[in-house]
């Protein structure tokens, strides 16, 4: 039997209320829509919450609130999905990569300060795995620029006791299928000045004002152009049933973590990833430092467990070819060593053993 690195959670009781949406003659944008809205803005500490049909979308939408657009430079990592970049270069700005801590994999403050010009419009901060960045340090290296977070893997994370969600300008959250919270596909955005989150609420709806009253919603001026970025009635139907699970997800996920970074204290092979002081992780994935990789997946792989680097940098692909780059050690070193295992809420107390006893018995070769 296979330990597989991700799965998808669905609890039975979603099949009521999602029945009764579906079969309710509305399952486009509506008052389940609002609802989730609600219940996230309590999570995230924060009244500015935008559901979006994806986490790309909540990017794209947060870049275009920041400004970003055509002669613009936007400063990020290659340490990441590459949705995040994508965003960046659909809305015609230029990408800068910003080296990262080999020891996190998350966006380095320092270069990021070294980066910035007169061109710049936002700072992009990537949670590696669900563990949060050096958020104060970026907050001063950035100075009065936006700091837009792609928290896709973040969702429950926190900063100095505060969610990951309610600190920085932007926060940009998935909903996919594999993630703490599934609507199956979604993502939320959100916003810390009201100005920005009214703006966006009608550009997520093609720039107009959307209303769940009956009757035409185009008798209204629409100032600037928007897309069709918003969530459906039935997909937050599903996130509505998730969200009563989700602590519980959370602890299952944190304690994996903590028991493999408990076990792999002082191991000569298999290094575990720094937290930075003040971090509280998701640990979507729990992510390791092996010099032998490949040696490493196939012994993992011999016991049955599933492992995987997830995201490769992504100044490797032509479709960032344009980016200004500059010598990266940190996204060297990173990048050549990691690795994630299996910690998610599916393990059992007797898999998660077994993942340690396989990662202990691993010495290099």
């Amino acid at each position: 039997m296979t330990i597989t690195l991700f799965k998808v959670f669905m609890p039975d009781a979603v099949m009521g209320p999602l029945r009764d949406v579906l079969l309710s003659g509305w399952i486009g944008e509506g008052p389940q829509v609002r609802l989730f809205e609600r219940e996230l803005a309590d999570w995230f500490l924060t009244p500015h919450v935008l559901a979006v049909n994806s986490g790309t979308s909540a990017l794209h939408l947060a870049l275009r609130l920041a400004g970003a657009g055509p002669g613009d430079e936007v400063i990020s990592t290659p340490m990441t999905c590459v949705a995040t970049n994508t965003a960046i270069v659909a809305l015609g700005a230029s990408i800068v990569w910003a080296d990262v801590d080999p020891w996190t994999g998350n966006i380095s403050p320092d270069d990021v300060a070294r980066k910035i010009t007169a061109r710049t419009r936002a700072v992009m901060a990537v949670h590696w795995g669900g563990v949060p960045c050096d958020l104060a340090g970026l907050s001063r290296a950035a100075g009065s620029l936006p700091i837009i977070e792609d928290a896709a893997l973040a969702f429950g994370a926190s900063w100095n006791g505060q969610r990951i969600g309610s600190i920085s300008d932007f926060t940009c959250f998935s909903f996919q299928a594999t993630k703490h919270l599934t609507t199956v596909d979604g993502g939320a955005l959100t916003c810390r000045s009201p100005q920005a989150f009214e703006r966006g609420r009608r550009l997520r709806w093609y720039g107009a004002n959307r209303s769940d009253k009956p009757g035409s919603q185009w008798d209204q001026e629409i100032d600037e152009a928007g897309y069709k970025f918003h969530m459906n009635d039935v997909t937050a139907a599903i996130g509505l049933a998730q969200l009563q699970h989700t602590a519980s997800i959370l602890a299952a996920h944190r304690a994996h973590a903590a028991a493999y970074t408990r076990a792999l204290d002082g191991h000569p092979a298999v290094r575990p990833l720094r937290v930075a002081q003040g971090a509280v992780g998701s640990f979507w994935t729990y992510t390791i430092r092996v010099a032998n990789r490949a040696s490493f997946a196939a012994h993992m792989l011999a016991g049955g467990i599933q492992t995987s680097r997830v995201f490769f940098r992504n100044d490797r692909y032509r479709a960032f070819a344009a980016a200004r780059t500059s010598s990266l050690p940190g996204v060297d070193e990173f990048d050549a060593e990691q690795v994630s295992v299996p910690c998610g809420w599916w393990l059992s107390e007797e898999e998660v053993t077994h993942v340690i006893e396989r990662m202990l018995s691993f010495r290099g070769s």
